[in-house]
């Protein structure tokens, strides 16, 4: 039992806990999202639904927030009939949904949540010690290759969702497939070089160093602001989210890869979105947002330093470092329901034309400067300023696309034939006056 050391005991305890936390965040990330498009688009959303517990303090908690929508969406999940075409490859059809939903739950493993315990629990008086006098880290696997397993683990996504599309025998779910695996293809290039960018400033791959040195030396967002955004955009391609949900598009595809999937394998793909944006944005926190750190408050400052190994540094890392994923999960939802969705030859063309070659560029230059041995974060950050300034004056010069240029309907009324005489006013003479119908009630004006 030489293996079980208090080490591997807090990963185990570190992923049961965070499993948890991520799974209830997917079910009221739901819900947030719903309240939120309502309140963009001047409606209420849900609000039916809840519980008070019988308290009178918490009445405001039953019907008018409408916290009990995800515990009513999961029930109707659950009871939906699971339907299965009789043509698809039922394997591959099953099998699918567990693909896309894996690596979303397995992905956050390196995360150093709340960076190390001494292993001291504060209610208990003299010198115990759980871990034997060793901090141990806070995190699901403390691993010495870090970043490259969420890469090669956030690369397995696309399999479930071209299978999905494949295995469906249904062409509006294979053309969403193909859509859905070109498209996160794309997007995994400049999520990779804006991830290189990050780590030759960096100079490793573990995320605790990745955490102090932006301690250190000022957070990645500062010395690379091009950098995060070329990431944050990726990861919104890499999730399907809007502007880039195109591989669902419901006015082309009905429902895209997931069409011909309905109950809970239809449930899995849906939380396998916001399971994929919640460990995306905490690899974002991870790399320019300072992890569980907070500057400038001094005594959260001191509480979330990496010297801090106490329960209550703990506690607090966590809750700052989810906080940040939060913050940047709610910036996707507000995206979403405030940029209409990008047509799937602008979504290609945006990342081939213009996100990788800057994302190149900007690698380029970073790497000269590391190279040069003036890796300061001044000097990044005029690098990013460089690299912004061209893409602006690029810009312009970039040919654009004629595929989609708009084509006249011969004999409609924007393209009326010869001699033809176009009338878009109504004939009908109660269309034309302004005055109320007869019997009806009056109009408040």
């Amino acid at each position: 039992m030489d293996w079980l050391t208090p080490q591997v005991v807090t990963s185990v305890i570190v992923n049961l806990v965070v499993v948890h936390i991520i799974l209830v965040m997917v079910a009221y990330l739901v819900q947030a999202e719903r309240k939120f498009s309502a309140y963009i688009q001047d409606r209420i959303g849900p609000n039916r639904t809840g519980f008070d517990f019988g308290l009178p303090a918490l009445k405001f908690l039953k019907g008018c927030l409408g916290f009990g929508q995800p515990l009513a969406d999961g029930i109707k999940f659950m009871l939906k009939e699971d339907f299965t075409p009789s043509r698809v490859d039922k394997v591959l059809f099953s099998l699918a949904p567990v693909i896309v939903v894996s690596p979303a739950l397995i992905g956050f493993v390196v995360i150093p949540w709340g960076g190390s315990w001494d292993g001291v629990l504060p209610w208990f008086s003299g010198d115990l010690s759980l871990t034997g006098g060793t901090a141990v880290r806070i995190t699901g696997a403390d691993v010495n290759i870090g970043i490259v397993y969420i890469l090669a683990v956030a690369a397995l996504g696309v399999y479930g969702v071209t299978l999905g599309g494949w295995a469906s025998n249904n062409k509006y779910s294979f053309l969403g497939g193909l859509r859905a695996s070109a498209q996160m293809i794309s997007y995994e290039i400049p999520l990779g070089l804006a991830l290189l960018a990050a780590l030759l400033a960096y100079g490793t791959v573990l995320p605790e160093s990745i955490i102090r040195l932006q301690i250190s030396e000022g957070w990645g967002v500062v010395a690379q602001p091009l950098a995060a955004l070329i990431f944050f955009i990726a990861i919104m391609a890499e999730g399907n989210r809007a502007p880039f949900d195109n591989a669902e598009a419901e006015q082309e595809l009905v429902g895209g890869y997931h069409t011909e999937y309905s109950s809970m394998r239809f449930a899995l793909y849906f939380l396998a979105e916001y399971a994929h944006i919640v460990t995306s944005s905490a690899f974002l926190v991870l790399l320019f947002f300072g992890g569980y750190h907070v500057p400038f408050i001094p005594g959260l400052k001191d509480l979330t330093s990496p010297d801090a190994v106490s329960v209550w540094a703990v506690l607090a890392k966590f809750g700052v470092y989810f906080g940040k994923v939060l913050l940047s999960v709610t910036l996707m939802i507000v995206i979403r329901w405030t940029i209409p969705r990008l047509r799937y030859d602008q979504v290609m063309s945006m990342a081939w034309q213009f996100v990788i070659p800057v994302a190149l560029v900007l690698v380029v230059g970073v790497s000269l400067v590391i190279y040069a041995g003036q890796a300061t974060t001044w000097n990044l950050l005029m690098v990013n300023g460089l690299v912004m300034a061209m893409t602006l004056i690029a810009a312009p010069l970039i040919p654009k696309s004629t595929m989609n240029r708009k084509l006249p309907l011969y004999g409609s009324r924007f393209s009326p034939m010869p001699d033809e005489r176009v009338r878009t006013q109504s004939s009908e003479s109660l269309a034309l006056e302004d005055r109320p119908v007869e019997g009806s009630a009056p109009v408040a004006r």
